[in-house]
């Protein structure tokens, strides 16, 4: 079987974040929630007993870093497909490979598909028998959220792990490896940078190892040994976005939280300072926009629902005409949701929402509420009793639930008496009054 960590052949170029890829989970950084002393990704390979499982996170964290090195942990065969790129074709070639691996040599083998979001669903159930019967541990790589993109099939049969996007002391530790490191790094580049050079190039890499490596290899290329590094280095390197509040380390996530509880606390003269602050160090306008529209949803929430589509539109007016005009539409949306109503009435109850369905039981969907696209379903009584508003007075079903019995009187959202929200507040209070009035009670033992 091919060695997954043999060295490279004489003579052929890896690039330095293929020939940085640890080789043993001490080398594993960022993830120590997974890979820690005691912790289930390092236990499944001290044990080697598996399952199949999701890696979800973003790019370059180390989601095939980690397949490999549990592959090499087993002693397994390793295939590898990229939704991307493969078919059902591909999945067929590699189940037959898997089981003649096993039938004639008895290895296990180690399925490991990157993008598997990017498979649909008749692809996807592909994988299923295969993962059932042991033919291979399966392991599924993404960037994007496994509820929403993965069959739920797929799901029951491997478990989520959530990879988190590494620091900038994890990205700084992984330079520093390669600066030392002789036989695989570049040591003999003799490149002499500052703890400060680091911290600028692992902010640069935005939570992207990878992209850290790139752009040390880059500067190893063109720096001669023995000169020191200098901020033009950097900026030629970096396309000219060495940020000066990057020199202060963490002073970067320093800036976007005191530009955050500007906006939150509803003062626009502190939301337009640290904006120009971080605009003038070099961030990328987009990065505040993103962050405005997490505000808008956040802090404003309903007390301004039009905040988010103003955010959304100066993001829009940045793309269409470029920096100088849409650095003041982003301005202008900072500026509206630092004097907007505020509320986090809905991220509150979005939270509560959240932590009940993952701490409860799966309960039904009740009979009122569910399809009833056939005549089964119908003669089940599926959507029987269902009362249609829009028939009803005031086009609300006064008395109706529309939560499983079990939680019937769970209520997640408690309107703030700000903005639009104290309309509605008093639009539920009403409607409240008309189901405590109705003689027609969906659960009536609850009431």
């Amino acid at each position: 079987m091919e060695d997954l960590f043999a060295e490279q052949q004489a003579g052929s170029y890896q690039p330095l974040a293929a020939r940085m890829r640890p080789r043993q989970l001490s080398d594993y950084i960022g993830q120590s929630h997974l890979v820690g002393d005691g912790r289930p990704l390092r236990r499944m390979v001290e044990t080697g007993h598996c399952h199949s499982f999701i890696l979800w996170g973003p790019p370059g964290v180390g989601k095939t870093t980690f397949a490999q090195l549990l592959s090499h942990a087993l002693d397994a065969q390793f295939i590898e497909l990229s939704a991307v790129m493969s078919g059902v074709k591909d999945i067929r070639a590699a189940v037959d490979q898997a089981k003649q691996m096993r039938m004639m040599r008895d290895v296990q083998t180690v399925l490991f598909v990157d993008e598997v979001h990017r498979f649909n669903k008749s692809q996807q159930d592909a994988f299923l028998p295969y993962i059932e019967d042991g033919t291979f541990l399966f392991i599924g790589a993404t960037t994007e959220n496994p509820a929403f993109e993965l069959n739920s099939a797929l799901l029951s049969r491997a478990r989520v792990y959530r990879l988190k996007t590494p620091s900038v002391d994890d990205i700084k530790v992984v330079l520093q490896r390669a600066l030392a490191d002789s036989e695989r790094g570049i040591a003999q580049a003799g490149l002499q940078l500052s703890d400060n050079d680091l911290s600028i190039l692992a902010q640069a890499a935005d939570g992207d190892i990878r992209r850290g490596l790139n752009f040390l290899e880059i500067l190893s290329d063109f720096v001669e040994p023995g000169v020191p590094v200098t901020h033009e280095h950097l900026e030629d390197v970096l396309g000219g976005s060495v940020r000066r509040f990057d020199r202060g380390g963490d002073a970067f996530y320093d800036q976007i939280s005191a530009f955050h509880k500007s906006v939150r606390g509803s003062s626009p003269d502190g939301a337009l300072y640290w904006m120009a602050r971080m605009l003038d160090g070099g961030c990328d306008p987009l990065y505040i926009a993103r962050r405005l529209l997490a505000i808008a949803s956040e802090d404003i929430g309903n007390a301004d629902p039009r905040a988010l589509q103003i955010g959304l539109n100066a993001w829009d007016i940045f793309e269409r005409v470029g920096p100088g005009e849409g650095n003041r539409a982003i301005a202008q949306a900072a500026v509206y949701m630092a004097c907007a109503p505020k509320s986090n009435a809905v991220y509150k109850a979005f939270n509560q929402a959240m932590s009940d369905v993952s701490s409860q039981p799966s309960y039904e969907v009740p009979v009122h509420l569910r399809n009833a696209p056939t005549a089964l379903a119908k003669n089940m009584g599926h959507g029987e009793t269902y009362r249609y508003a829009h028939n009803e007075e005031h086009a609300y079903a006064a008395g109706e639930n529309y939560l499983p019995e079990e939680v019937s009187q769970v209520r997640y959202y408690h309107p703030s008496e700000r903005g639009l929200e104290k309309k509605i507040a008093d639009k539920l209070e009403w409607l409240s009054d008309l189901d405590a009035s109705s003689l027609i009670k969906r659960y009536p033992e609850d009431h």
